[in-house]
């Protein structure tokens, strides 16, 4: 086939994704020169691809519980094109979002101060996770200087393993939390963001600090559901080389997980119970 006989064929596929869907509606075909619609916007949990099925009303009850990829029909013994071209795309996100960096204009809308850990691009990042963890000493030094002294809560962001999970929940998030501890009596900092920063980044910024508790929000490594879940990770005065068993942590803050605002209440709580036990981690009653 040439390419615009194939070109013909993705066209023709993506204007039927309406029509294989099932009931639920799916986004319209608004066709304007060479543009086609986007894939991504199609709705995993309602679309339904299997011909003739037995028992549909059953298996949509099914999806609807699950982001799981099933329902999906097939060409064959192969997937049929729809599925394999959301399955490239999904996966492709996922790629952006590991190599990709936080934005220079989320940072600036943000006003966040910024500061690197001592891996020198995102490459090292990926292959030097150590260096991930630390910062030179006069880098520590500028974050011991940007929080106030008897600053209870340290909260900061960083981009972990998916720039587009910060730039999704983070800027939403934070707000939140600063003004329910604020409004709890507890004294937080600016937020500031690391960049090239993992987990335990938290523990030397512990330490310079002299915190009782750090929060750092984390951008977590994607899969094809999702390219913006994001983590919050905190310790109760957390130290370096300190047991892993020592950090609490809520996982898939996302938009089809917890949403950020409703993760950021929740936070609240969890630092005000840390406060009030002293503990963190599987030292923290529950």
């Amino acid at each position: 086939m040439t390419e615009q006989e194939i070109r013909a064929v993705v066209e023709m596929v993506l204007r039927r994704l309406g029509q294989d869907s099932g009931p639920a509606p799916e986004f319209p075909v608004q066709e304007t020169g060479d543009v086609i619609p986007d894939i991504t916007e199609v709705d995993l949990r309602k679309q339904y691809l299997v011909e003739s099925p037995h028992d549909q009303a059953a298996f949509m009850a099914m999806k609807e519980r699950t982001p799981a990829r099933i329902g999906t029909g097939h060409a064959g013994a192969r997937y049929r094109t729809e599925t394999m071209l959301r399955f490239q795309a999904d996966h492709a996100a996922a790629q952006d979002a590991v190599f990709s960096d936080v934005s220079e204009e989320f940072l600036s809308r943000t006003g966040w101060p910024v500061f690197q850990t001592t891996c020198r691009d995102r490459e090292e990042f990926l292959t030097r996770p150590d260096k991930g963890r630390v910062f030179e000493p006069d880098v520590l030094e500028s974050i011991r200087r940007s929080i106030p002294q008897g600053t209870q809560v340290v909260l900061y962001a960083s981009d972990g393993l998916s720039s587009s999970a910060v730039e999704a929940n983070a800027a939403d998030m934070i707000p939140v939390i600063r003004d329910g501890l604020e409004g709890a009596g507890i004294r937080v900092n600016e937020p500031f963001f690391v960049r090239f920063g993992r987990v335990a980044t938290e523990d030397p910024i512990g330490e310079a600090t002299g915190a009782d508790v750090v929060c750092v929000l984390l951008g977590e490594r994607p899969g094809l559901v999702t390219a913006e879940s994001m983590s919050a990770y905190l310790a109760y005065r957390p130290t370096r080389g300190m047991p892993e068993s020592r950090r609490t942590v809520l996982a898939n803050i996302h938009r089809g997980g917890t949403p950020a605002v409703e993760a950021g209440a929740h936070l609240v709580d969890l630092i005000r119970l840390m406060l009030e036990k002293k503990a963190s981690g599987t030292d923290l009653p529950v």
